[in-house]
């Protein structure tokens, strides 16, 4: 398809008559057209479509109508429909009332299209870039994040429903791609065993019975992989993708030497990062977050909570299930930085802080990132009179500490973790620990050779740690923080709305592009009603809780 670009030259005199007439105090369709006018142009998704070739519809109104369908909660097919039977839709897109739109299909197209050329991002740009010539959005300011599960649009498998589903998977393909070639390769009691989708319920009863079937289950795998791997066989068997996945599968999940083939214990299992999780969704992972796993993604959340203007999310990350929240805090300050909406203060929970994000921010982004920061060692969480590592008096250009009697330190020792991070190791002498009167609320350590012993992070990162810790019991410090409890809304909406918890499509790409739609439905709506003057829902109080009994 070329792209023949359309000029949207406003809603046709027609349309507007009726729609107007129809609908006198509007829609939120109606409402964002007045405001905002024609939202894309074709012009901002032109290196998706070649110069020459059929033309095709415009990707403009596609961009819209993706974002209308998040809105509304509908399927491509729907959402054509819509298209052509609702007239507050044609006077957003500026149609004609007789115009009888698209195909559904262009749709999936067109997201194609989007994450082939890197175009993901581009709706909720081009949105936020229209909302700030209208001033209701600028840098600066505050904003907060939060992030929720997504689940993966496939079933979540037990191991032994994953090696069976993944064998059964390369079978069906085979037999679809090379029924002659498979028939000469299977055994006739595969059909039995594999015929059929995995259900754990039909699995063997007993522990010895099912690990004799999950390593039945490998050897037959093992045999398949090897005639399609034999020199005879066709060599274009092996890119069949189910076949890539089954081979991948197996080194992950079993061990095959001169003893046969054994089912891998749980400990020499790849970490669950580089683990597949499912034989259809390659990128979906099993992720546990207090508590509760699932398969398949998370995405991040950011948005602007300011009292005076609409809360709009102006970033949107997506990650595999298994990426932490700490690991995500640059990335969304650097994407923040690339729209140019950077903000003055940051609002997360503790899992997007640690003492070297909260530097970094400062220094580098110009970003005051308030959260809460983890509490001290085991002294300051066991009871009253345990002396925390705050209380020592730090000497960072002497390299030299002094704790709360007066003691010096022995020992300073510049070290890395495994993981990198630089930290110092501080040591005191067990025979300055020994005979103090207060060893017990110092230290328990068993180590005759030493006694109190410090680890602490580098200067700038350790006094922000100390500070922060200081700070955030207090009443103001509190206050400021309260309103982080409101992205937690921001997500229920998104739930509600979008349906977000639930990817529609397989792949981390796909997901976050119809991330990024919902995002910017979201966007859409909460323009609307700012423009509407309806007012922000309030904080759901129990009846319980209204008493206010006093204890």
């Amino acid at each position: 398809m070329s792209l023949e670009s359309r000029r949207d030259v406003g809603v046709p005199d027609l349309t507007a008559r009726v729609v107007r007439a129809s609908f006198p105090k509007g829609t939120p369709a109606i409402r964002i057209r007045e405001a905002l006018g024609p939202l894309f142009e074709d012009e901002s998704f032109a290196e998706a479509f070649p110069r020459r070739g059929r033309p095709a519809v415009s990707p403009g109104a596609l961009a819209l109508v993706s974002v209308l369908q998040y809105a509304e909660g509908l399927s491509d097919r729907q959402a054509a429909d819509q298209v052509r039977a609702r007239m507050d839709w044609k006077f957003l897109l500026g149609l004609e009332l007789d115009d009888p739109g698209f195909d559904f299909t262009v749709l999936s197209d067109f997201r194609a299209r989007l994450i082939e050329h890197g175009l993901e991002e581009k709706v909720l740009d081009l949105v936020l870039e229209r909302i700030c010539a209208r001033g209701l959005l600028r840098a600066g300011g505050r904003q907060r994040t939060d992030s929720t599960h997504v689940l993966a649009a496939v079933r979540s498998l037990n191991r032994m429903e994953f090696v069976g589903e993944s064998l059964r998977a390369a079978l069906e393909s085979l037999a679809a791609a090379a029924p002659q070639w498979l028939t000469g390769v299977v055994a006739p009691d595969w059909v039995k065993r594999y015929g059929a989708r995995i259900d754990s319920y039909r699995f063997p009863k007993g522990d010895n019975a099912r690990a004799e079937w999950a390593e039945q289950v490998g050897r037959d795998g093992f045999s398949l992989l090897q005639a399609v791997y034999a020199p005879d066989a066709p060599t274009w068997l092996r890119e069949v993708p189910a076949v890539q996945v089954l081979r991948r599968a197996w080194v992950e999940q079993y061990h095959r030497d001169g003893e046969g083939v054994r089912w891998r214990e749980a400990k020499d299992l790849p970490p669950a990062r580089n683990r597949l999780s499912s034989p259809y969704d390659l990128a979906a992972r099993y992720g546990t977050k207090r508590g509760s796993g699932w398969v398949g993604f998370k995405t991040h959340l950011s948005e602007t909570c300011e009292l005076d203007a609409p809360h709009l999310i102006t970033h949107v990350a997506t990650t595999d299930a298994t990426v932490t929240d700490t690991e995500m805090t640059e990335v969304i300050h650097l994407g923040l930085a690339a729209r140019e909406l950077p903000p003055g203060e940051h609002v997360v929970d503790a899992g997007y802080v640690t003492a070297a994000h909260i530097v970094t921010a400062r220094d580098v982004h110009r970003i005051e990132l308030l959260g809460p920061v983890g509490a001290d060692t085991v002294h300051e969480r066991l009871a009253d009179g345990h002396i925390p590592q705050s209380a020592f008096h730090v000497d960072w250009d002497a390299k030299q500490v002094t704790c709360p009697q007066g003691t010096t330190s022995v020992s300073w020792s510049d070290q890395r973790r495994p993981i990198g991070t630089a930290i110092t190791q501080v040591h005191f002498a067990a025979a300055d620990c020994a005979p103090c009167p207060r060893r017990g609320d110092c230290t328990t350590a068993k180590n005759h050779k030493w006694g109190r012993t410090l680890t602490l992070r580098p200067r700038e990162q350790q006094q922000i740690l100390w500070q922060r810790r200081t700070e955030q019991q207090t009443d103001e410090w509190k206050a400021r923080y309260n309103v982080r409890a409101g992205v937690e809304g921001t997500i229920s909406q998104a739930v509600r709305r979008t349906g977000i918890r639930r990817t529609r499509y397989t792949g981390l790409a796909k997901t976050h592009l119809g991330n990024v739609l919902a995002a910017t439905a979201l966007n859409l709506i909460r323009l609307d009603a700012w423009l509407d003057e309806t007012p922000l829902g309030g904080t759901r109080t129990s009846h319980l809780a209204r008493l206010e009994l006093t204890a």
